[in-house]
């Protein structure tokens, strides 16, 4: 665990990458190079439905700083700057993208053991304005965040949420979508390496009358199998397979189908990451 409760993005985490991350219905193949000198290249391409697009990535770390450029095949490119204290125990980020520059930001993140803040400020003409807060310590935390639009003086978001946090578990509840939805969840896991776990999350959206019950889990078969599945109370039912092919390498399958609708047909994924 940290020295601090994090930052707001933080509370709920665990639990939303376990019953988020790798499920895909994409078909994903990307290639990683690393040199001493701290530069990555990695060439990715993805085809989703009769879509189909790629790019090429590079990342260099040096110190306190890195640096991502990215650039795509229609042309878009983007980079982002890190840099971490600025000031003692701060990561300063400034996200820039071409030729869309009114969606590049600037980021500032600042950690104490008891509290963290973080703001950020968009590079449009009427900037928007973000700002979160946390409070508590590496097993408690409470927190809250809110956007600001400039151009019309309004807030565009405000949440809240609060976790407890121990060695092998977490609990969350998020007051999100401006007080709409309230979403808690548990994750609880079986090994010191937090690679086999069970997860539950609740959700309920007030303006519909909507609840939402998911539950999940990932198993370790070995040092080198993942396997992860999850299902709702509207029937959906998701696996994954993850296999380390070679060392750092991952190939991943994955498949989605509706136990409510078993004559339509499952969405399968498929993702091969070679580093």
């Amino acid at each position: 665990m940290s020295n601090g409760p994090g930052l707001f993005s933080d509370i709920g985490k665990k639990a939303k990458d376990l019953l988020t991350k790798d499920f895909t219905t994409d078909q994903k193949f990307s290639v990683s190079s690393y040199s001493e000198s701290g530069l990555a290249l990695t060439t990715s391409t993805a085809s989703k439905g009769p879509y189909s697009s790629g790019d090429v990535a590079a990342q260099y770390i040096y110190k306190n700083t890195s640096l991502n450029l990215k650039v795509d095949t229609e042309s878009n490119i983007s980079g982002i700057l890190s840099v971490a204290n600025i000031v003692p125990s701060s990561v300063a980020i400034a996200n820039l993208k071409f030729p869309n520059y009114d969606s590049g930001k600037l980021e500032f993140n600042y950690f104490h053991p008891h509290a963290s803040l973080s703001g950020a400020v968009g590079f449009s003409k009427n900037p928007p304005l973000d700002v979160s807060i946390a409070l508590g310590t590496p097993t408690f935390a409470l927190g809250a965040e809110a956007g600001y639009e400039t151009n019309s003086g309004k807030l565009t978001k405000y949440n809240a949420g609060i976790s407890v946090l121990k060695p092998d578990s977490c609990a969350s509840v998020i007051l999100a979508d401006k007080g709409d939805t309230i979403r808690a969840s548990y994750i609880h896991f079986l090994d010191e390496s937090k690679k086999t776990g069970a997860v539950g999350e609740i959700t309920r959206r007030f303006s519909t009358n909507e609840n939402t019950f998911t539950v999940g889990g990932s198993c370790a078969v070995d040092g080198l199998m993942l396997v992860k599945a999850k299902l709702n109370n509207h029937g959906s039912l998701a696996a994954v397979l993850q296999h380390e092919v070679i060392p750092k390498s991952l190939l991943t399958v994955s498949g989605e189908f509706d136990t409510k609708a078993l004559d339509k047909t499952p969405r399968f994924g498929l993702s091969l990451a070679l580093k």
